[in-house]
């Protein structure tokens, strides 16, 4: 990996920051994305410390126009793109919108990554081999696409708005390795397990406020949490692999409806729709 340029959306806390940390180490320079430029730049620090260089971006990926604005700086500030580790997510109990007048949970799990992916994917082309790796969960087993009422406008649930971005996670994937088939491009999205962070602190269900702090003793480390992210950005032995849904570190199979090719197809036309992205690859 060394040598290499890796960008990661959500890297300043959790599962993101120790992905961007964990990278570092095989000599790789990162692109630490996060809202707060000081803790991006506290997380860089980290990065360099462990054997890495980094560059921050500031952006808040809850905005379209942030997207944009930060594809546009990647473009022109990283020469080239090796992998790029959608982490950025959340968890909201009350419906909330962005400025872009979207349910956040939406907006922010899916929505984001699917255009910041598109944004860059000509240049993920021309330093191929290259690769997508997106950050998921197991709530996709949960998870059903809801076209009739995607911002949760009529009936909203926190765990319900959740769960359908993380089947849109992997349903992204699947139809991304489809279309990048031709190229040398992956595309794979990962269960990183249950880990101690801060998930959902903004604003916690009732069962993250009083059972999660009994569950902490047993729930995954940081470092553990993100090794399936690094493993999927840096195993030479997966440049081949694409359309695939890993946790522990292994292949396995995702839910039955995330294989529902139709709905895929829906779902990237609906997506490309709410984000007006004009060219869709």
């Amino acid at each position: 990996m060394s040598g290499r340029t890796v960008v990661v959306t959500g890297a300043t806390s959790g599962i993101g920051k120790a992905t961007a940390v964990g990278l570092a180490a095989l000599g790789v320079r990162v692109a630490v994305i996060g809202r707060d430029r000081g803790r991006a730049e506290a997380a860089a620090d980290e990065v360099r410390a462990a054997g890495g260089t980094a560059d921050v971006f500031v952006a808040d990926l809850s905005s379209q126009a942030e997207v944009r604005r930060l594809a546009d700086e990647l473009l022109e500030r990283l020469p080239r793109i090796d992998v790029l580790v959608n982490n950025v997510g959340g968890y909201w109990d009350t419906r909330h919108v962005t400025v872009d007048g979207l349910e956040r949970t939406f907006a922010v799990n899916h929505l984001a990554p699917f255009l910041l992916t598109n944004l860059l994917l000509d240049r993920l082309k021309q330093g191929a081999p290259s690769r997508v790796v997106t950050v998921a969960s197991n709530a996709q087993s949960m998870g059903r696409i809801e076209f009739d009422d995607l911002q949760g406008e009529r009936s909203y649930s926190g765990s319900r708005a959740y769960n359908q971005s993380k089947l849109a996670n992997v349903m992204f994937t699947y139809e991304l390795a489809n279309r990048l088939r031709a190229t040398s491009v992956t595309a794979n999205a990962l269960h990183p397990g249950v880990v101690s962070t801060s998930f959902g602190a903004e604003d916690p269900a009732m069962i993250q406020r009083l059972v999660v702090p009994f569950m902490r003793p047993f729930m995954k480390s940081l470092d553990r949490g993100a090794a399936t992210s690094i493993r999927l950005a840096s195993d030479p032995d997966l440049e081949s692999v694409s359309g695939i849904y890993f946790a522990k570190g292994k292949p396995t199979t995702s839910s039955k409806q995330s294989y529902d090719k139709a709905v895929a197809t829906r779902l990237w036309r609906v997506s490309a729709d709410l984000v007006a992205l004009s060219t869709v690859s």
